[in-house]
């Protein structure tokens, strides 16, 4: 499961009227959503990972036809999808290298994502996997680069090295070959709803005590200052992720090393310690909705476009879709305020990547398109259908700007599960947070699960 492309229905949603005027900063927030009268259109939009992160698949009609004589070439490309909304990027890369190379077929081939690292792993088996495809950084997960690398499965790229971001190298190289082609940046952070907050007054805050203090306020107004998907493990997951960006891996970016090399365990680090704790305060100063352990992907969409919660703990593409889903309000990137006394740090990230079927029957076809891929226009075609950022841009006229001096500055770590040896190390996060919003599971149980899944 790969979590980046978590997906998230945008529910239709009515403006209601309110006649008195707003006194808290509750009410204020609640008003500047609900007097809002139109419909908005369903959508859907990714959450994050990189959980939630789904990992797209790839079924369908496998590798494609040979290409033909008289110059004509054909390849096929696989990627997974939720529904219709989720194959934008992708089919917006394919056109528009179609477009320029009218010479060329691309055969899409499109599967839903859940059966993705399955349906993935079959066809490679088999001969029958489409010539490029999609995969995920790292390893830990049945299509991630590294995993189908040490299994024989994909071929070195010709290009795409020039795109890796700083300090994901080994996600996508070995032995000095790159492995994947990624495409675009990824913040995984908080998300938040600029025109709620600027009509309500509300600032979004920028320390933790702050935070802690906020929460409160708006919670006694029967708000959140968070919407958080508390019955769905990917979010849950996620959120610990993010809070452990300035927790653990501020202090030490190597962590996931030191965790592999055994000098250090989930339960004797004071970081991730700090970073489940942190979420268990949260839940009791009312940072999250009421019935948070209960709600599925739906609340993070309603509470942001109905005024009930002011942010939410997502992948910075959601800000982009939701600015597409409702034109009238403004949607940017946020840090989230880090831990006491630590400093602002991130998770940023390819959370998509392209790679080579080993087996390829339309190889040179398909090394062609990947070269395009990892250049200029091939990485603004994809970033501006996803939301993301294309590797190297200018980021101060994005939604990216208030972000932009931890993404300048290299002040973040890839996300950090991709360096975990096996799903089951992020199942037991994901899951251990749900117990912790419940009261069924102490800190200390979530970390000692989170390290038996790892050995």
């Amino acid at each position: 499961m790969h979590f980046w492309h978590m997906l998230v229905i945008l529910k239709r949603q009515h403006g209601d009227s309110i006649n008195e005027p707003p006194t808290t900063k509750s009410e204020r927030l609640d008003m500047t959503q609900h007097r809002r009268s139109r419909v908005i259109r369903t959508g859907v939009f990714a959450a994050v990972a990189a959980g939630a992160l789904i990992l797209a698949g790839c079924s369908g009609t496998g590798g494609g036809g040979s290409s033909s004589a008289g110059g004509k070439e054909e390849f096929s490309l696989a990627y997974g999808v939720v529904n219709s909304a989720t194959t934008t990027s992708f089919k917006a890369l394919a056109e528009a290298y179609m477009h320029e190379n009218p010479n060329v077929t691309i055969t899409l081939n499109e599967i839903p994502n859940d059966s993705y690292a399955q349906t993935l792993t079959t066809q490679l088996n088999a001969g029958n996997a489409s010539d490029v495809f999609q995969t995920g950084p790292g390893s830990g997960q049945g299509s991630s680069i590294l995993t189908l690398q040490k299994a024989g499965l994909i071929a070195p790229v010709p290009a795409g090295t020039n795109v890796i971001p700083a300090g994901s190298e080994s996600q996508f190289q070995v032995d000095g070959k790159t492995y994947g082609v990624a495409l675009g940046l990824t913040y995984v952070g908080g998300i938040l709803n600029d025109t709620t907050a600027n009509t309500a007054g509300v600032t979004y805050p920028t320390d933790w005590d702050t935070l802690i203090s906020d929460c409160k306020s708006i919670a006694g107004g029967g708000k959140s200052l968070y919407a958080l998907a508390g019955a769905m493990a990917p979010n849950t997951g996620l959120t610990a992720l993010i809070l452990s960006a300035t927790r653990v891996y501020a202090d030490n970016p190597n962590w996931n090393q030191d965790r592999t090399d055994g000098k250090t365990t989930f339960a004797g680090s004071q970081g991730w310690k700090d970073t489940l704790q942190a979420i268990v305060d949260m839940n009791k100063a009312g940072c999250f909705q009421k019935g948070v352990e209960g709600a599925g992907f739906d609340a993070i969409t309603n509470g942001l476009l109905q005024g009930t919660a002011l942010a939410a703990f997502v992948p910075s593409g959601a800000a982009a879709d939701l600015n597409r889903q409702a034109p009238d309000q403004k949607f940017s990137i946020q840090t989230v305020p880090p831990a006491p006394g630590g400093k602002d740090f991130g998770i940023v990230g390819a959370d998509y990547a392209i790679s080579l079927n080993k087996a390829a029957k339309n190889a040179d076809a398909a090394n062609k398109f990947l070269d395009w891929a990892a250049s200029d226009a091939g990485q603004k075609v994809f970033a501006d259908a996803a939301g993301s950022v294309p590797i190297g841009s200018d980021l101060s006229k994005t939604i990216y700007a208030p972000v932009a001096d931890i993404i300048n500055n290299g002040d973040y770590v890839p996300l950090p599960l991709t360096g975990w040896p096996n799903p089951g190390v992020y199942d037991a996060l994901g899951s251990g947070v749900q117990g912790l919003l419940t009261g069924q599971k102490s800190v200390d149980d979530v970390l000692k699960a989170m390290d038996t899944a790892w050995g």
